[in-house]
């Protein structure tokens, strides 16, 4: 049996994260899946990252420690970034995977056993400046509240074609094809729309007295799950769902859907084994 530790939104928090290392050392399981932002928050100011040593060097240093004590048993470790990292890190991954430590697989697909491991780490649009991880959902709109895409900035510049025509409706189309998703399992950052894994404590919240919507997941995502029902989604991005639901998983037909994300201080994560993700269970550290 393939045991698995989901956690996500750790936010470079680096107390959560010594207690994720102590969790996979007494765990001992075959995958980690980390759902983005991994970082601390970044500010960009005159376009410099205030804290652009937190992959290259806490986290790198951990892993490989991590490597060296686990030995034959150190995990595969699949991971994507979040709205709230900067893509300009996405280069730093990619030497973490070439170190060996873990693998990146933002718009990738890859093989574990039988099982076909996605990732994706767009999310819809936002109210925040950081636009470097958001994609138009199903068409080119914004919610009311949110700032488009086409605005707020960037760390890594894209085409206007892109940002505009690129839907998360379309990547994961391109990402998929026509692929057997029976025994899929999708790393995604944003929760699938109008569910218990999306609600925002955005209650009373009016623009021009109009309610904001409760629900900010993405209905591309939504619509996926519903129509092509892989075995198992993870998410993270809206830490409070969970509180405000009391649910941190849902199935969607068969379709199991899992956030990790919380809102408080404690380390969230969740421990399943692959051949059974229903026996999924959350642990708050």
């Amino acid at each position: 049996m393939n045991k698995c530790i989901f956690a996500t939104d750790l936010h470079g928090k680096t107390e959560r994260y010594d207690k994720l290392f102590k969790s996979i050392t007494e765990i001992k399981p075959s995958i980690i899946f980390l759902g983005g932002d991994l970082t601390p928050h970044n500010y960009l100011c005159s376009g410099k990252n205030q804290n652009d040593s937190f992959l290259e060097n806490y986290l790198k240093e951990k892993l490989s420690q991590l490597k060296l004590s686990m030995n034959v048993n150190y995990p595969t470790i699949y991971t994507i970034l979040g709205n709230d990292d900067l893509r300009i890190e996405e280069i730093k991954l990619v030497e973490l995977e070439k170190a060996g430590l873990l693998k990146y697989v933002n718009e990738r697909k890859c093989k574990y056993e039988e099982y076909s491991i996605f990732g994706l780490a767009y999310v819809p649009p936002t109210p925040f400046q950081l636009k470097d991880w958001e994609r138009y959902d199903v068409s080119t709109y914004t919610d009311l509240g949110c700032i488009s895409p086409d605005l707020g900035y960037r760390t890594v510049d894209i085409s206007e074609t892109e940002i505009s025509y690129r839907t998360i409706s379309r990547i994961i189309n391109d990402l998929t094809g026509e692929d057997d998703l029976s025994k899929s399992v999708f790393l995604f950052h944003s929760p699938p729309y109008q569910t218990n894994l999306d609600r925002a404590a955005l209650d009373g919240i009016k623009v021009d007295g109009v309610q904001l919507d409760l629900h900010v997941g993405s209905i591309a995502i939504k619509n996926f799950i519903e129509e092509k029902q892989p075995y198992l989604t993870l998410h993270g991005h809206i830490h409070e769902s969970s509180s405000i639901t009391g649910s941190w998983k849902q199935k969607i037909g068969n379709t199991l859907a899992i956030n990790a994300a919380y809102e408080k201080e404690q380390l969230s994560i969740v421990v399943f084994t692959l051949e059974n993700c229903s026996d999924a269970k959350r642990y708050l550290l």
